[in-house]
């Protein structure tokens, strides 16, 4: 059974997973993935992603609802389904008493492949993924960004449709995130579908094509980096730097701005941020307002909406556990 139309690589259908009648992990989540795009996941602690990426990959199975990979029924026919899915977790899952090169071989030989074509292939992504000269160093010597290379080098062994990737880059130094940038964006340029969940924005913006937000276990907003920043209710951000304590300030200034272009005002470390569709024109009244109450301003900054205001517009600012 497909069920899928040609263009989607990756389909969820009303995905549902209910732990207990009080715990809903993912509630009726409906996502297409077109083929060849670098399609981005993000959300907050307990959002649903791992609950979602664990169905997609068949690890948890779904309470209703359905999802398919490559046009297979991941619920129906999980054999199947695994061989069009490539996994990069978060975590390292090299085997250590492998070398590099075993690691990939003996990952062909899983999947299928003849000895001859295992090795040529195993010597192609060494190359490919810069990692020759270590073929035959254990994976324990391996930095954090190399074994994540190598876990991406496995993940695409073969060839899978779906390459998803959770957090791939969480704990790598800059120089590591942005070699890793560039080995995903060789993987896009060749036709390669990604699924990437991500907790930094910078990442999520520069590298995916479209994205969803979710929250709660559903989609909050979907659609390119450009229209969900163009969509944000805002225009523009003023963040307020000031002297003293904020809270009572921020009250009154949600008070007497409340009649101005002004969506939102909440508190910071040292001041506020406040939202509205021109912010540059509160400048002033904000200065006259803050001096009036005892405050001195320190700092002031206009920015435009980033992919990090959205976020932090649908989901929140609480800290999640």
């Amino acid at each position: 059974m497909t069920g899928v139309t040609g263009v989607f690589a990756l389909e969820a259908r009303q995905l549902t997973k209910r732990y207990s009648q009080t715990v809903l992990a993912v509630d009726h989540l409906d996502l297409a993935v077109q083929k060849g795009e670098i399609f981005g996941l993000l959300g907050p602690n307990g959002a649903g992603k791992t609950t979602t990426g664990g169905m997609l990959t068949t690890r948890i199975v779904p309470t209703s609802g359905n999802a398919f990979i490559g046009g297979i029924d991941v619920v129906a026919h999980p054999a199947e389904a695994k061989r069009e899915i490539g996994v990069v977790p978060q975590t390292n899952t090299l085997d250590r008493s492998l070398s590099v090169e075993q690691n990939l071989y003996f990952h062909g030989r899983y999947f299928g492949y003849s000895r001859n074509e295992a090795k040529t292939r195993a010597s192609q992504l060494l190359e490919q993924f810069k990692l020759s000269e270590r073929s035959s160093a254990p994976v324990a010597a391996l930095s954090g960004g190399m074994a994540q290379r190598l876990m991406m080098a496995r993940a695409v062994f073969h060839q899978p449709t779906v390459l998803i990737l959770d957090e791939p880059t969480s704990g790598l130094d800059p120089q590591s995130r942005l070699a890793f940038w560039d080995v995903l964006r060789e993987l896009h340029s060749s036709g390669q579908t990604v699924l990437l969940t991500t907790h930094y924005m910078e990442e999520a913006d520069q590298l995916c094509e479209r994205l969803a937000i979710m929250d709660h276990g559903r989609i909050l907003a979907i659609g390119s980096p450009s229209e969900l920043k163009s969509g944000i209710k805002s225009g523009s951000i003023l963040t307020v730097e000031v002297s003293g304590e904020v809270l009572g300030l921020t009250e009154q200034l949600r008070k007497e701005l409340k009649d101005s272009s002004v969506d939102s005002v909440t508190a910071s470390a040292n001041g506020m941020v406040i939202i509205g569709d021109e912010a540059s024109k509160l400048i002033s009244p904000v200065v006259r307002i803050a001096e009036a109450s005892g405050h001195s301003v320190l700092n002031l900054k206009v920015e435009e909406p980033s992919l990090e205001t959205v976020f932090i517009s649908l989901t929140g600012r609480e800290l999640r556990e």
